[in-house]
């Protein structure tokens, strides 16, 4: 086995790592915005590694920039579509999940 391959192997088992935690997040956290936060964060390594492991596996190509140009701006354009996505269900009243104390739930500033 190549140095390569290794390297490409660690590459996408590290973005099916990430691939796999986002959607537990998904799957078990309690509300819209903490649910699109695990997938946000997680989804966007996972793609950049995974996408870092192909360019790898092809080696210095033409494919391979075009592959690392295609993570990049999938680097940049995850999190703010993400953002934009949160924002826009604030803005049309999704409430956030808050923790109720025993005595009723906690507001804003942590009091009662």
């Amino acid at each position: 086995m190549v140095v390569k391959d290794v390297i490409c192997i660690v590459f996408m088992l590290a973005g099916f790592f990430f691939f796999t935690t986002a959607t537990l997040g998904l799957l078990r956290l309690p509300d819209f915005f903490t649910r699109l936060h695990a997938t946000g964060k997680g989804d966007t390594l996972a793609v950049f590694l995974s996408l870092i492991g192909l360019a790898v596996y092809h080696g210095f190509s033409l494919t391979s920039a075009k592959i690392v140009f295609i993570a990049v701006f999938m680097f940049l354009a995850q999190p703010t579509a993400t953002h934009a996505i949160s924002r826009a269900a604030f803005r049309c009243g999704v409430q956030p999940w808050m923790r109720e104390h025993q005595n009723g739930p906690v507001t804003e500033g942590g009091e009662k």
